[in-house]
């Protein structure tokens, strides 16, 4: 419903100056704090009490960090870019927890995704975030013109 309104009125420029101005604000401000605090009351780490399901929760978070990263860095080389400005790009593609966080509630609220899974997603969905802004300060440097 919410997004139909969006897509029939993204052509008008003043619904959504209005939209912004009158909702926008609110909407950052007291539902992203809910979600995140809702994300977390379902997310049980202590759960994750064996070795196997830690090594499993380390495989998730390198493959999914490497998958995203991968994918990106592919598509930047494939249309043009250089080897230092794809790999920004694909470090950058790190840090879309948020829609993350969505889906996988989504399908743990389904029945898709069980307890663990739902554990070791919510961690590879902070931990690929965490990491982004270190890995970018190291590799941005060498993305300015003459390095």
């Amino acid at each position: 419903g919410g997004f139909m309104l969006g897509v029939v009125l993204h052509d008008e420029p003043a619904f959504i100056a209005a939209w912004r101005e009158r909702i926008g604000q609110f909407v950052t401000v007291f539902f992203l704090p809910i979600f995140f605090t809702y994300t977390g009351l379902r997310t049980d780490i202590g759960g994750l009490d064996t070795p196997q399901l830690w090594a499993w929760c380390g495989l998730i978070v390198l493959l999914a960090s490497a998958g995203k990263f991968g994918g990106s860095y592919l598509a930047a080389r494939h249309v043009g870019l250089g080897r230092p400005e794809a790999k920004v790009l694909g470090i950058m593609m790190n840090t879309r927890a948020l829609m993350e966080l969505i889906v996988i509630n989504v399908g743990y609220d389904l029945g898709v995704i069980s307890q663990h899974l739902f554990t070791m997603l919510v961690i590879m969905a902070i931990a690929s975030t965490v990491v982004t802004t270190p890995l970018i300060r190291r590799w941005l440097p060498h993305c300015a013109p003459g390095s």
